[in-house]
């Protein structure tokens, strides 16, 4: 098994010839959310991955083995919700409002300009159709935004909930809702 365990955000820094000869994984957001994870690139190669803690693969990252060889980290499709406004009495507005709730619930989203994207989830789906938003069950990759205390190449285990910035030892006001925080 080939040993990775450093990465470059998006290949920044390497010329476009050596991106293209890499080799490739194609992984889904939750196996890219975890620093260490066992992967077969398209050469065949078995490869232990073993990041820093806290790191996140996003789809574009190149990933080094220990004997210098590139792998390209490709975010692979994967089943999500599309969630839309109403095209005939929706806004963007309702766009904002449903990434409030779902942020609200620590839900990992992606965010697109006409669309917002979510794992899974029938509870939320229901909440968000009750929004008058149109939800729909797509298989496509999913890079969810990394949240305001993540810096550009840090990490965040949306598994584990856990932020790293501050201690959760504490009570938050949430006004009117309890909120727990025994991550």
């Amino acid at each position: 098994m080939l040993t990775v365990n450093k990465l470059i955000p998006q290949g920044r820094g390497l010329a476009a010839a050596l991106l293209k000869r890499a080799a490739q994984i194609e992984i889904d957001w939750d196996t890219r959310q975890k620093s260490r994870f066992d992967a077969t690139d398209s050469a065949g190669r078995a490869l232990g991955v073993f990041l820093p803690r806290g790191s996140v693969v996003r789809g574009g990252d190149v990933l080094v083995a220990e004997d210098g060889s590139l792998i390209r980290a490709l975010a692979a499709p994967q089943p999500v919700l599309v969630i839309r406004p109403c095209p005939e009495h929706g806004s963007p507005f309702d766009l904002t409002r449903a990434a409030y709730h779902l942020g609200n619930r620590h839900v990992a989203i992606e965010l697109k300009p006409d669309h917002l994207k979510i794992e899974p989830d029938h509870v939320l789906a229901a909440m968000l159709e009750r929004m008058h938003l149109i939800v729909s069950p797509a298989n496509e990759a999913f890079e969810p935004e990394g949240g305001a205390y993540q810096a550009e190449g840090a990490q965040h285990d949306h598994a584990g909930h856990d932020h790293g910035h501050h201690d959760h030892d504490h009570d938050h006001d949430h006004g009117d809702h309890d909120h727990p925080h025994d991550h």
